[in-house]
């Protein structure tokens, strides 16, 4: 009994000196003090139990009863100051953040990635830089016919390459027709032109069927769309119904006439201009066909240098009759393969996505863009990308497109429209509000 006395004691003392710098450490009290020891400890140094409660001190039979003389044994650490263990511990989660946080997370569902990866992106394949090349080529040579416009140049031809349809709505006289002209003198494949005019008749666009007297049968003769490049000129100032006969031929590229379908050639692509609804004379396009075409772009007025130099050549009466052919028809098929090739990362199709369903939740938009416009400004973005010699998509890309692209495929309310604002102006105000993902490692 002394002997266990003697040693409660000096447990008693051993607790109440000061703690050293390997921190507090609790002692194992003897065995035969029947008291049970349990590993865990509360931030201040109290036994705790299983469920986080003090420990009680229970002995094991027989029972020991201590004398009056036995001091009660309490153990009180000291806790008025951390100790260095604890406050280095302390220093060092608040330098270093949790584990889960360094391993970089995939983009959830609806969340907007904020960096661009493309450290797996590869250098420019010869393909890209012919595809490059090629595209420049083409730029220069209708440049030729209409001076100082390269925006304009370069969305038809990006049009041109991914199989779309090109709207060009301005003023008369700014050159919609002779960039169309030029566009299609440079590439050396069948070009036809319609004059839309107010008494046009589908059967003109399409073609008819007629009975042949000599042959005794039914035959089917060809309209201007069976073309690799048909110019649709001043195509609002057509009827509605003569409009609707290029719905069938501009999306599936094909026309069904007398229940016998016939197919165009390829490339095909149609290059339609307009005068500005505000003018008389005009029928405004249904938005179904709005729809079909790829790109709607405007030429401008041309700069006061380029207005000098047009004059300068006023001997020159026919630009476009002098562009000669620098791609054939097989040219734009390859480069239109090498463009699917170009790389899309996850986070430029988060991107796309964002910017067309902001179109769908804006409330100064009444119809907002559907898929089509989407999978439009995706094709677009890369051709955009190889023609600027890269294999991969950037942001910008798609900043440079989205208002061409996307703009004539909404409807404004009628507040909106009543306060002076434009498709445009807001295709451009999304743009500025949409967070556009930036390029990281």
């Amino acid at each position: 009994m002394s002997n266990a006395f003697d040693d409660a004691t000096q447990l008693s003392e051993r607790s109440n000196e000061p703690h050293g710098k390997q921190g507090f450490t609790m002692p194992k009290l003897p065995e035969r003090l029947g008291i049970e020891h349990h590993e865990s400890t509360d931030v201040d140094g109290t036994v705790l139990g299983t469920h986080g409660t003090t420990a009680p001190v229970t002995t094991n039979a027989p029972t020991v009863t201590p004398t009056a003389a036995a001091p009660t044994i309490t153990i009180t650490p000291d806790t008025a100051a951390p100790t260095e263990r604890m406050a280095s511990w302390q220093a060092t989660t608040e330098r270093q953040p949790a584990a889960s946080e360094q391993v970089r997370r995939q983009p959830a569902a609806g969340t907007m990635p904020e960096t661009l990866n493309t450290g797996m992106v590869p250098a420019a394949g010869a393909d890209i830089v012919e595809f490059h090349d090629k595209f420049n080529a083409l730029v220069e040579n209708v440049s030729k016919v209409v001076v100082g416009k390269d925006g304009p140049i370069r969305q038809c031809i990006t049009a041109m390459v991914v199989g779309g349809h090109v709207l060009l709505e301005d003023n008369p006289g700014t050159g919609k027709t002779q960039l169309a002209r030029g566009l299609a003198n440079s590439i050396d494949m069948s070009f036809k032109r319609i004059q839309f005019t107010p008494d046009l008749l589908p059967s003109d666009v399409v073609g008819v069927t007629y009975y042949d007297q000599k042959r005794s049968e039914f035959e089917y003769r060809e309209g201007p769309v069976f073309a690799s490049v048909v110019l649709a000129d001043e195509i609002n100032r057509a009827s509605p119904k003569t409009q609707s006969a290029l719905l069938e031929v501009m999306e599936e590229q094909k026309v069904t006439v007398d229940g016998v379908t016939h197919a165009v050639p390829q490339p095909f692509m149609v290059i339609a201009t307009q005068n500005p609804i505000e003018q008389l004379g005009t029928y405004k396009l249904p938005e179904a066909q709005m729809d079909r075409f790829l790109i709607k772009t405007t030429v401008g007025y041309p700069s006061h240098e380029v207005s000098v130099d047009i004059l300068r050549q006023v001997n020159v009466t026919d630009r476009a009759a002098a562009v000669h052919h620098v791609l054939s028809g097989d040219d734009v098929l390859r480069m239109r393969a090498v463009s699917e090739t170009v790389r899309l990362d996850d986070a430029i199709i988060e991107y796309i996505v964002r910017l067309v369903e902001a179109t769908r939740h804006n409330e100064r938009i009444q119809v907002g863009s559907s898929m089509r416009g989407a999978l439009a400004l995706t094709r677009c973005a890369r051709v955009w990308a190889a023609a600027d010699n890269r294999g991969y998509v950037v942001p910008d890309d798609v900043k440079d497109l989205a208002v061409s692209v996307l703009a004539h495929r909404i409807t404004l309310t009628a507040e909106a429209t009543f306060a002076g604002a434009t498709a445009e102006q807001m295709i451009s105000q999304i743009l500025e509000e949409v967070p556009a993902p930036t390029l990281g490692a």
